[in-house]
């Protein structure tokens, strides 16, 4: 009678499964999806014309020289996105915009290394970077404690040569053609004969051209040399001013 009394116990035991094995599966499909998705897009290159093959071979052997016109160009083709309503003036004023911002990039990225060098340090306040009509141009100004070059020679200083090969380590990364100018104050050279300031800027500018090649910028990135004397001075008011002493270099935009 007594066991008749005690309260009956149900013990319920709740098995908590996975559900097809939990989200495994999940992981595995975006896997095969994600694979999938590749094998489409080799299969789409392969089956492309060269030109489209060659544009994007180029984007991955340099993803910076990669233009928007490039792109502008597969986009057209094969991704179906129209762009007939732009004409050579808009893709122009497209690409000129988006080196611009790359010669931003490059502009921040010049200053800051250098500026890791202490000895370079006075040097980059006479670095003057700003854009003109045919891309980026970064001066090299002389001043009365540094000077790039003694005077009436273009024999660059050791400090100045050191500058300048750092300089070119960077400018060697880009496609971008270079013009290189040499320029002097108004001061008449005193050797006699022919050699003027007009030889010598262009000596100066070819003894820059050098030291940019033995930073690492290829010869066929040097675009121009030009000598101009006295006949761009940077202060017209005072044309024996030091700041007139000076070298160029010249990114220009892509063609």
């Amino acid at each position: 009678m007594a066991d008749e009394k005690q309260p009956i116990i149900i013990k319920k035991i709740i098995k908590k499964g996975g559900g097809h094995h939990g989200g495994a599966w999940k992981v595995a499909y975006a896997d095969f999806v994600t694979a999938l998705m590749a094998l489409f897009i080799v299969l789409w290159i392969l089956g492309q014309d060269s030109e489209v093959k060659e544009a994007i071979a180029g984007y991955f052997r340099d993803p910076v020289g990669f233009t928007l016109k490039s792109r502008a160009m597969i986009d057209q083709k094969n991704l179906g996105v129209q762009i007939n309503s732009l004409n050579q003036n808009d893709l122009d004023r497209i690409n000129k915009e988006e080196e611009e911002r790359r010669f931003d990039e490059m502009k921040e990225e010049l200053t800051s290394e250098l500026g890791e060098d202490e000895n370079f340090l006075p040097l980059l306040d006479q670095m003057k970077i700003e854009m003109i009509d045919d891309g980026m141009r970064i001066e090299m100004l002389e001043s009365e404690n540094d000077v790039f070059f003694q005077s009436g020679s273009s024999q660059m200083s050791p400090k100045a040569k050191k500058f300048l090969k750092a300089v070119g380590a960077k400018l060697a990364k880009i496609p971008n053609k270079i013009a290189i100018e040499g320029h002097t104050d108004a001061r008449p050279l005193n050797k006699g004969g022919n050699y003027t300031n007009y030889e010598l800027s262009t000596d100066r500018a070819n003894s820059a051209r050098r030291t940019l090649i033995s930073g690492g910028v290829g010869e066929g990135q040097i675009d121009e040399i030009r000598g101009y004397a006295d006949k761009r001075l940077r202060d017209k008011k005072n044309p024996f001013a030091v700041v007139n002493r000076r070298i160029s270099i010249i990114i220009k935009y892509l063609k």
